[in-house]
């Protein structure tokens, strides 16, 4: 059995069905141009016949795109196999990607059909496709709750009429690993022609199975993975690209190979969560910023002795630059004598424990340490001045440039300054940028509301970078731009940066 595993990437269309996730056309191209440099072998660029939107990003695609196939979606319906067909006309490499449902759920309750009428619309869908495209993949929809029997039916119909590759979705999230690795080698077994396409899984994580079910289909002989960019997708989600990769990279007992360029991962997974408004959860495998990250004594010890220990992924491997070693009250020496000497302190047995006497008081307090934090406890200095915002004045409004003035209290000294920005919560960071004079990155943007009878509030969880260093602040307020800026202060607080433009300029008006 051939061991290439090909990965077909829907970020751009399962991925983007999520709501509030859309993105522009020059945003598609984008991300298909990374997927490509990313080395997926299928880019599902979208459904064309759903919108204007949709069919012009396909073709924008398809005329950006060298190398990976280029998909369009459609129903078992002319029209829009048509339209998909016009869309890919550019494409260097084609595909239309085609189908109906196969369980009795749908086939009753969507179609309200029979069986052998939808497989007779399946046929048709297949043999009318292949007069735009050679390359046509066939899906089962639903196949996950379908009857093993009439899918291996569906499934031969489909190769039989022309389909190359067909498709076995899990499209409810439904089925358990060891049942869905069961009906691909059922599949595999029973369907007289699968030898002449290849089997496809889809599979959605409603109840957080679907990279399970991805690997048990490949197990039992299914050569193409559905997955999405940090596993983005319908409900719960769709199978993590980032997961499936890293996986076949671990076991390298299975022998099963993909052209993923796995360095590639993290940025990546950053810019889709950046373009697509969606953070990262941070306990995500493989790609969420505590992957890498340990906090617990008895792991830094192991850590720091020998990585592998605790880490069975080297996180160069998939684009982060290094594990991190987070100073907590839960660390232990090991892990307070790692940074001391980082940042030159070389201590000996007992000057180490004095020092660590001293961190865990602060630690019990300041929930997480930095660098600036350390080298105030190795030269016996526990406080520090805090950056605090003192006032905030907002302009917006549907013929007003949003604009922001903002005061803070650094060191006891007022600074003021004003910018505009492209909204009120952009404008009032810009401003107090303007006001430290510090080169600042945004990574994450997060806002949770709690209304009730009596009062609203905004909680605002940002995360910023400074020197290639993440921080995480937090803000709660009745005023969400108020929420936003005490949020960025709490995060820059935390670098412990004072140096500010000189007085001249930080005080006059934008």
């Amino acid at each position: 059995m051939d061991n290439k595993i090909f990965f077909f990437d829907t970020t751009l269309r399962d991925g983007e069905q999520v709501p509030g996730c859309q993105l522009n056309t020059h945003e598609k191209v984008e991300v298909a141009r990374q997927l490509e440099a990313l080395g997926v072998d299928v880019i599902e660029a979208g459904f064309p016949v759903s919108s204007p939107g949709d069919f012009e990003s396909v073709v924008a695609i398809s005329k950006a795109v060298r190398f990976p196939t280029i998909c369009a979606l459609t129903r078992a319906v002319e029209k829009d196999i048509e339209v998909a067909a016009e869309s890919l006309r550019f494409a260097k490499h084609k595909r239309i990607h085609t189908g109906i449902g196969s369980s009795d759920y749908h086939i009753k309750y969507k179609f309200n059909s029979t069986r052998d009428q939808v497989l007779e619309r399946g046929v048709a869908a297949v043999k009318f496709a292949k007069k735009f495209v050679e390359d046509i993949e066939f899906y089962c929809e639903d196949a996950g709750r379908a009857d093993n029997e009439f899918l291996a039916r569906m499934v031969e119909a489909v190769i039989a009429a022309g389909a190359t590759v067909v498709n076995i979705p899990d499209t409810t999230g439904y089925c358990l690993p060891e049942e869905y690795g069961r009906k691909i080698r059922y599949l595999m077994e029973n369907v007289k022609n699968v030898d002449k396409a290849i089997l496809s899984c889809h599979c959605h994580n409603d109840l957080g199975m679907a990279t399970a079910n991805t690997i048990a289909g490949v197990l039992n002989g299914a050569r193409q993975v559905e997955v999405t960019i940090n596993g983005i997708g319908e409900r719960a989600g769709n199978t993590s690209l980032e997961e499936v990769a890293m996986i076949l990279k671990t076991h390298k007992h299975l022998d099963l190979q993909c052209g993923i360029e796995t360095q590639r991962i993290y940025p990546l997974s950053l810019l889709i969560s950046k373009m697509m408004r969606m953070p990262i959860q941070p306990n995500k495998a493989i790609v969420g910023r505590n992957a890498f990250a340990h906090s617990s004594g008895i792991h830094q010890d192991g850590v720091l002795k020998h990585r592998e220990n605790y880490e069975i992924i080297d996180p160069e491997d998939v684009g982060v630059p290094a594990s991190s070693i987070v100073l907590t009250a839960r660390s232990g020496k090991a892990a307070l004598r790692h940074h001391l000497e980082r940042l030159g302190y070389h201590l000996t047995k007992e000057t180490l424990q004095e020092a660590y006497e001293k961190f865990l008081e602060v630690a019990d307090s300041k929930k997480e340490i930095a660098d600036e934090d350390l080298v105030r406890i190795m030269d016996g200095e526990l406080h520090h001045a805090a950056i605090e915002l003192n006032r905030l004045q907002v302009t917006c409004g549907k013929s007003a440039s949003p604009t922001a003035t903002v005061e803070l209290l650094i060191n006891g000294e007022l600074r003021r300054a004003s910018e505009i920005g492209n909204g009120p919560v952009n404008a009032a960071f810009r401003a107090v940028d303007r006001i430290l004079n510090e080169q600042i990155d945004l990574e994450e943007y997060l806002v949770q509301s709690n209304i009730n009878r009596s009062y609203d509030t905004a909680k605002v969880h940002v995360r910023i970078n400074h020197h290639n260093r993440s921080f995480i602040g937090f803000g709660v307020d009745t005023d969400i731009v108020t929420a936003s800026v005490e949020a960025y202060l709490n995060a820059i607080n935390k670098i412990g940066i004072l140096k500010v433009a000189d007085a001249g300029t930080s005080k006059a008006m934008a």
